[in-house]
């Protein structure tokens, strides 16, 4: 399985505003074109952080623990329509109440994303979908500090962990 790198997204700027559309290929090939994404953080009620396992196919950060779920916002899709589609797709959750965090843009050496993210409090056992995810599993948030730094997770994770959770204002 790969990525279909000829999927449209939105070429925005940092307000949001769409400049044009771009394949997935040039969102990823270090060209930095700016495009939105959105996180949802999936909490249970004993406080652990659930994480997903990225595939090994995948083209950007291939088997490292990240957000619950996280996915491109699809041309012509506004933010909440690509956060319910990718919960949906990702973890097989078709109901939720989010609770949004804020948004950011994150840049590495292969792109540049505008980041939408979310929480909820989730207490049903979750299913993913393993054409689009190896694994996932509640973390401790001790597990977590314990592998910061390490390559374990996605460098976006770690940035959002440290950002929304270590601070403790939006938990």
């Amino acid at each position: 399985m790969t990525d279909n790198l000829q999927e449209y997204f939105p070429h925005i700027d940092e307000n949001g505003n769409i400049l044009g559309a771009i394949t997935r290929k040039q969102a990823h090939d270090g060209s930095k074109l700016l495009h939105p994404v959105v996180h949802l953080h999936v909490l249970n009620s004993k406080g652990e952080l659930y994480l997903q396992l990225r595939p090994d196919w995948k083209d950007i950060q291939p088997s490292k623990w990240d957000t619950a779920c996280g996915g491109h916002i699809d041309l012509g899709e506004d933010v909440n329509t690509a956060l319910q589609r990718e919960v949906r797709e990702e973890l097989n959750i078709t109901s939720f109440t989010p609770t949004e965090l804020g948004h950011y843009v994150f840049e590495s050496s292969m792109e540049k994303e505008l980041v939408y993210s979310f929480k909820t409090v989730y207490d049903v056992p979750i299913s993913i979908n393993k054409e689009e995810l190896a694994d996932g599993r509640f973390w401790s948030l001790q597990e977590i500090r314990d592998n910061i730094g390490k390559r374990v997770f996605t460098p976006n994770f770690e940035s959002e962990f440290t950002h929304y959770f270590l601070s403790a204002r939006s938990w």
